[in-house]
């Protein structure tokens, strides 16, 4: 089925256009037209008062698309009260190296944060940057980004866009995607550019990674993608860098919510795993919350943050803030200290990139061992206490 308008009844008046939550009905020679962003809601069936919109049997007309008219990798840069986000500096890294390797631009795209913010996406690595700076991008909120970055992307046709595989880029990246025609990979480890076809391999694990998956989009553009934080590198800074940062209009953009107020759990504003050098993590092995409390004492005494395995918080034990893994937040901390986690694939997928990993656990053949650097085998309610004794001595404690 598909929606069509009888250009000999429509009288051109419009008002079909604001019934339209897609965007997917224009005017050509003073008739409505639906164009191939319609998503088939038939909000627009009932709102004509000459019944000129009817559906009909059939499909549409497949779009032909011409990839070459795409060109230009973009990074869409999350910003958390005003400041640039660590993620979108990991993927203007990513960005830099397939804008490389396709002989063109990397541009950011950054809403509501100042110039100054701007101006250190260049330096990080963008050639140029779409920068919005409006009261409405403020606080996060889905409707006033899906339509400014579908906006963007349809007037300058860039053939990549990525952003971080973060709460707000799960909540409104796919939208976009939907607005554009366009498919979406989600979560993806890993970026490559086909020498062969140029097109951008999306890799990212699947069946509860035991395998990992390249998804390719040749026929559709622009190639969009999810990519979570900690899992690229960042690049190197250079203040001396160049850029043109453009002016974003807003006209027109609009919000049916306003953001009020936001909370922050109090578990959350001390839990930055994904910015953390070292992480204590525990297991269904510590045995409970007192466990736990443990963990905290080592983790506060080596400067670190404390993480969890999925039985850990399913248990009760510690607040889903601190879960790593598929599930949870993907971590890459220069120390990554697992205490009585057996290591579930699901698990291993979340901190296996880490720099170093120490592993605590009773049982000689856990999996967990299998990509530790370093294995202690032994109980962790007796190991993790004489690690505390041995570093408060160090520090005259």
């Amino acid at each position: 089925m598909r929606i069509v308008v009888d250009k000999d009844l429509c009288t051109g008046c419009e008002t079909c256009i604001d019934s339209c939550p897609y965007d997917a009905i224009e005017m050509k020679d003073d008739k409505a037209f639906i164009n191939e962003y319609c998503q088939m809601c038939r909000n627009c069936l009932s709102v004509c008062p000459e019944g000129a919109i009817k559906e009909i049997e059939g499909e549409a007309p497949a779009r032909e698309i011409d990839l070459s008219a795409y060109k230009g990798v973009w990074v869409f840069a999350e910003q958390r009260e005003g400041k640039v986000a660590d993620v979108a500096l990991e993927l203007l890294g990513v960005g830099r190296r397939l804008a490389d390797a396709r002989g063109t631009e990397l541009t950011a795209v950054l809403f509501g944060a100042d110039s100054e913010e701007a101006e250190r996406l260049i330096h990080w690595g963008a050639d140029r940057v779409f920068h919005a700076q409006d009261p409405i991008f403020e606080h996060f909120n889905d409707e006033p980004y899906v339509q400014l970055l579908s906006r963007l992307i349809q007037e300058h046709r860039p053939e990549i866009v990525l952003t971080g595989a973060t709460p707000i880029g799960r909540s409104f990246f796919p939208r976009v995607a939907a607005r554009v025609r366009t498919g979406l990979t989600a979560d993806c480890t890993s970026l490559e550019i086909d020498p062969e076809t140029g097109n951008l391999l999306q890799i990212r694990p699947a069946f509860g990674g035991n395998i990992m998956a390249t998804i390719v989009c040749p026929h559709h553009r622009p190639q969009m993608a999810t990519v979570r934080p900690r899992v690229m590198k960042k690049g190197t800074p250079d203040e001396s860098r160049k850029g043109e940062i453009i002016n974003v209009s807003t006209e027109g953009i609009q919000s049916r919510t306003k953001v009020i107020e936001s909370f922050k759990e109090e578990s959350e504003a001390t839990c930055n795993l994904q910015e953390a050098d070292i992480i204590v993590s525990g297991g269904r092995g510590v045995g409970g919350p007192d466990g736990f409390k443990m963990l905290e004492e080592l983790a506060s005494l080596l400067g670190g943050a404390v993480g969890a395995s999925r039985a850990a918080v399913d248990e009760g034990w510690i607040p889903y803030s601190h879960q790593v893994g598929q599930t949870g937040k993907t971590v890459c901390p220069k120390i990554y200290i697992a205490c009585g986690i057996s290591g579930a694939v699901q698990h291993l997928v979340g901190m296996q990139s880490s720099d170093i990993i120490i592993a605590i656990n009773k049982n000689q053949d856990a999996p967990i061992f299998n990509v530790a650097n370093y294995a202690i085998v032994g109980d962790v309610n007796e190991i993790v206490p004489l690690l505390i004794k041995k570093i408060k001595e160090v520090k005259g404690l």
